[in-house]
């Protein structure tokens, strides 16, 4: 999830754009996109869904359409050809008080709860996938895939012993850090800039167990630094769940091409992020930032409403872009993105992670029932069946299986 909670969420493209041009696609390419989606195995590296797992009123085996606070859902996911992905252990970073670092590992552990709990209750629908050749058995069977991932490690700084635990209830990739600075890392985004200059003593010591458990190490949200350390260090490739290309769009939590090029060299992937405020320069007022707090406290805030008042916040952020327009990123500013990236490291080091239900979407890409515009576009632009399938999930499979193995070989 990216910067996050309600008034980044409300930066979510949800009205017609400034630009009047947008890419468009024939019911002919859909379909044929949808019809490859379907035999291939089509996952999203990121998905902040397990958010709404805890809210009243939300049903993942009902459509929540037109809603705010759900872009997510299995008939979405049907109508879309989204096999799954990686569901997000999201906690939001504390002040770093003890009492903060307790309140994060039990809201780590809560949501790790949600999520094993929604997969028993949906058992003919979901399952929990540990390795690369589950997620392909998973889909053989007709069930949607669920891999467990970590936005920021802060639920384990009062114990980091946890991640043990973690790994054997499913936990099969690690962020380290999110918006601001933890005990781990340098977020990209710290607001008084780097703590540790990378990764700290605990943030190495944490990333060698996930690599001895064979858990990926995500370094989406952390600073250049951190993704310098990381490929000083890591025996095996690591992935950027949900970034996007700074080459496009000089934002600080996008990659530059230089280590672009460094992340492929070292076999890691890169997923293409479809956060707006990470695609474009919004140019957002005061005014309008105002109007979005005044919107977010006149509903309860994020975290409590029910899924009912998506609708409402929904109609209320159409009218904020009404009164207060904003540039909102279109499919057109995604693709500037991907294509740069597939230009700069070939389509064996790109996948995609979208930031579903955690601030992503665009204007002509709402929710996952679009999903097979990317794959028109992706078959337009000349791609094969092959590296269309390296790219929906084979490329972040192949990482997974090699840190999986150099677990295995070191006896894990």
């Amino acid at each position: 999830m990216s910067l996050r909670r309600l008034p980044l969420l409300l930066a979510l493209a949800l009205s017609i754009p400034l630009s009047a041009h947008a890419i468009e696609f024939s019911a002919d390419e859909l379909q044929r996109a949808k019809a490859l989606q379907q035999r291939l195995l089509t996952l999203d590296s990121h998905l902040d869904t397990p958010a709404n797992f805890g809210r009243d009123g939300f049903d993942i085996d009902n459509r929540h359409d037109h809603n705010a606070l759900s872009q997510v859902d299995y008939p979405r996911m049907v109508e879309g050809a989204l096999d799954g992905g990686f569901w997000a252990i999201y906690t939001g970073q504390g002040d770093r008080s003890p009492a903060a670092h307790l309140r994060d590992r039990d809201a780590g552990l809560q949501r790790l709860l949600e999520i094993r709990t929604m997969l028993a209750a949906n058992r003919e629908r979901f399952a929990l996938a540990l390795t690369p050749a589950d997620a392909v058995r998973i889909k053989a069977d007709g069930k949607r895939v669920v891999f467990i991932s970590m936005e920021n490690a802060s639920p384990l700084v009062a114990d980091p012993s946890l991640l043990s635990f973690y790994h054997q209830a499913g936990l099969r990739m690690l962020s380290t850090v999110h918006f601001a600075n933890n005990e781990f890392a340098d977020s990209a985004t710290n607001p008084k800039g780097p703590e540790w200059d990378g990764l700290s003593d605990a943030g190495k010591a944490l990333v060698r167990e996930a690599v001895r458990l064979g858990i990926v190490i995500d370094q989406s949200h952390a600073s250049d630094a951190v993704f310098d350390d990381l490929v000083e260090m890591m025996p095996v490739p690591f992935v950027l769940s949900h970034s996007s290309a700074k080459a496009v769009h000089d934002h600080p939590r996008n990659l530059d091409d230089a280590r672009l090029r460094r992340l492929a060299k070292a076999g890691g992937v890169i997923q293409v992020n479809a956060y707006g405020g990470y695609l474009v320069d919004p140019g957002k007022s005061e005014a309008r930032k105002q109007a979005e707090e005044a919107l977010s406290k006149r509903l309860g805030g994020w975290g409590k409403m029910d899924i009912a008042q998506g609708v409402e916040l929904q109609r209320g952020e159409e009218e904020l872009d009404r009164q207060f327009p904003v540039r909102h990123a279109s499919l057109d500013d995604f693709f500037a993105h991907m294509g740069h990236i597939l230009d700069v490291v070939g389509p064996e080091h790109v996948g995609i992670g979208l930031d579903w239900d955690g601030g992503g979407g665009l204007t002509d890409l709402r929710d996952v029932s679009e999903l097979p515009k990317i794959t028109a576009w992706l078959l337009r632009r000349g791609y094969d069946d092959k590296q269309i399938a390296g790219i929906w999930g084979g490329n972040l499979l192949r990482v997974m299986q090699q840190a999986q193995a150099h677990a295995d070989k070191q006896g894990t």
